[in-house]
């Protein structure tokens, strides 16, 4: 029977090989971490390489990404869809190895790890959505969810801000199924660590109220195995401090930041084989060690345990099961769209000139008690991005049965939790911030994106509408980052029934993130028919018209769209026929048909406005090179809205003054 270190050298070999052939990658820290991983998943990862989806599984994240070929060895050895020519097409166009492991390329990734530290924040979300939804579901004697998350990390993810964010949260939330093993080797691209990163992790970690296991031998069969099972035992997230070799079994680059970034080198690859005592050529794994890894029959009885489990569950709590079964596959209740539709056609019909903040908590209030799974939050900023629906309950360590998580001032962390909830299933993450602060999130924001996950954002406070706190917080380009971002929708709606109507959408939204961008400020009620109010889910649709072609467009979101109307109304009286264009979400109006988008914006129509209080530039490409756009180019001050409004341009005069001079040029 091979021995847990030829198993282990399995790992290394692979992996080193594969970076070789790609001349491109990583293999230091999947050589160093082998025999940690080795331990792991052959004697306690609950998993079924047939079935990655399996709902109760383990979940495993590998947060130092960039040594994607442990993982992807492992994958390959245990018996997933992830075979011998993939490992030889790594970081290949159109492989399914790619550099970093990425969500939906790979059987067995359960979510995108690039940037270092959001793969730990990841694992957080997930290990916060077991605990909630086992909170929600199980009950005596029947505990249908119960697993475990493990993370890989290294000391990159740990100097990054990141860690500290969610590490802080997971403690005080105490998210006891989370167990992080800490890749302490003491190297990064660098060179070694200690001359920038001399943290003391250990107290650090404790001092979070985290377990912490110190000091164990990252080569030690015997030491990881005592580790992983004091950390299954505790009441808190624990961290397996791990001393590893980088490079481990390299004669020559072993231990050195020469291994960590670049191929060993065909020389140096040799040494190793003879140094591992692996006779074996590349990509070579010998039929014993491959009967030794593979985990589909250990993964089968697992899956089918937990079948039994269910179906006893299902039998005594039927309406439970057939909620669980509902939620993680992902699907909102049946009456979901009937009722929000309901709900709108209420707004509309009430008419109130609310902020668009508040229509949000209204619309909140309106669909949160039909949808169970949603998970809500706010950094900080419950209080001003009205987030708090009447049914909130919040999460804690001691009762994890709420729908609501008070993030703190974590604007990033919030963001990346929220997409480790997502990929987990059975909830729908929301967090608020105001937008200015969405910059600390940015990079999580487009991880939702890249990995087509619905998590909802709301971001308030607009626009310099803002008013009195100043340019420090008044949002200017953030709109333009925002809607520039692959696959993701951002929604800025004119008044309560937009409001409405984003929200939903962005509910039903199955596969993508949403930005809902909600005013400070009042914001007028719009008057519309039914089928104007069907439109708005289009993205961009006509609010107000005249009797056949429009002498000129003006298109606005959000609080810009009463001053339209305002300007629609003067022009109107002098004789001029205008329309006014609300486009609430330009990459929903992108999608539709040809003929939708010309009917609203008529290609013959050159004289055309965009008025938004942000920046100016996006909007060019609406309104063409013969139209005018009245935005921002700089940064706001700190004045009550009215003033910065008038200051800057947005009055109904400055819009008739623009539209004389196109008209004239007409």
């Amino acid at each position: 029977m091979p021995s847990r270190r030829e198993r282990a050298n399995a790992i290394r070999a692979l992996s080193m090989d594969a970076v070789q052939k790609a001349n491109s990658g990583h293999p230091g820290a999947p050589m160093g971490m082998a025999d940690i991983a080795e331990v792991l998943w052959r004697d306690h990862l609950k998993h079924n390489p047939k079935n990655p989806q399996w709902i109760d599984r383990d979940r495993f994240v590998l947060s130092n990404g960039h040594g994607s070929m442990l993982l992807y060895s492992l994958l390959h050895l245990t018996g997933y869809d992830v075979n011998l020519d993939d490992l030889k097409s790594f970081r290949q166009l159109h492989s399914r190895t790619p550099g970093h492991p990425e969500y939906g390329y790979t059987a067995g990734v359960e979510t995108t790890t690039g940037p270092l530290g959001q793969g730990l924040a990841n694992a957080v979300g997930f290990a916060l959505a077991e605990k909630v939804m086992a909170a929600q579901f199980n009950r005596p004697q029947h505990e249908i969810v119960d697993h475990q998350t493990y993370v890989f990390l290294g000391d990159g993810c740990l100097m990054e801000g990141i860690s500290h964010e969610v590490c802080s949260l997971a403690g005080t939330l105490g998210l006891s199924k989370l167990t992080a093993f800490y890749d302490d080797n003491g190297i990064s691209i660098d060179g070694q660590v200690q001359g920038w990163f001399s943290d003391d992790t250990p107290r650090r970690f404790e001092a979070y109220g985290w377990h912490v296991i110190r000091n164990v031998d990252g080569h030690n069969p015997d030491e990881i195995e005592v580790a992983i099972e004091a950390a299954r035992e505790s009441d808190k997230p624990t961290l397996i401090c791990c001393k590893t070799v980088i490079g481990f079994g390299s004669p020559n680059r072993g231990g050195k930041e020469t291994s960590h970034g670049a191929p060993l080198g065909d020389e140096e690859i040799a040494l190793t084989r003879a140094e591992l005592n692996w006779p074996h050529g590349p990509f070579e794994i010998p039929a014993d060690i491959y009967a030794e890894w593979n985990a589909d029959a250990a993964g089968a009885k697992a899956e089918a345990e937990w079948d039994a489990r269910f179906a006893a569950y299902a039998a005594e709590y039927p309406e439970l099961a057939a909620e669980f079964k509902r939620r993680m596959a992902g699907d909102l209740p049946a009456d979901f769209a009937e009722k929000a539709a309901q709900y709108i056609a209420e707004v509309a019909a009430k008419g109130e000139s609310i902020a668009s903040r508040k229509a949000s908590q209204n619309s909140l209030n309106a669909y949160g008690p039909l949808l169970p799974e949603l998970l809500g939050g706010s950094a900080d900023l419950a209080g001003s991005n009205l987030t708090l629906w009447e049914g909130c309950k919040g999460v804690s360590e001691v009762d994890a049965s709420g729908n609501y998580v008070f993030y703190g001032v974590r604007e990033f962390g919030m963001s990346a939790i929220m997409n480790g909830v997502a990929l987990h299933g059975g909830l729908i993450p929301y967090g608020a911030t105001f937008l200015m602060f969405m910059e600390y999130a940015r990079n999580a924001v487009r991880m939702s994106a890249l990995m087509k996950q619905r998590v909802l954002y709301v971001f308030t406070h607009d626009s310099i509408g803002l008013g009195e706190d100043g340019p420090t917080h008044q949002p200017i380009e953030q709109l333009t980052s925002l809607r520039t971002t692959p696959n993701l929708d951002t929604w800025r709606p004119c008044d309560a029934v937009e409001s409405a109507v984003s929200w939903k959408y962005a509910l039903e939204r199955k596969h993508g993130p949403s930005a809902l961008i909600f005013s400070r400020q009042n914001l007028d009620h719009q008057e519309r028919t039914a089928a104007q109010i069907a439109d708005i889910e289009r993205g961009g649709y006509i609010l107000k018209d005249c009797a056949g072609e429009p002498e000129l467009i003006l298109i606005a979101t959000g609080s810009e769209v009463g001053l339209a109307v305002s300007a629609y109304n003067a022009l109107t009286e002098q004789g001029h026929k205008v329309r006014v264009v609300s486009m609430p979400c330009t990459s929903v109006f992108d999608a539709q048909d040809a003929e939708y988008k010309q009917a609203v914006l008529p290609i013959e129509v050159g004289a055309r406005i965009a008025i938004e209080a942000a920046h100016a530039d996006f909007w060019y490409k609406y309104v063409g090179l013969d139209g005018r756009v009245i935005g921002m180019t700089t940064y706001g001050e700190s004045a009550p809205a009215n003033q910065l409004f008038e200051m800057f341009g947005f009055t109904v005069n400055d819009v008739l003054n623009v539209a004389a001079e196109l008209l004239d040029d007409e």
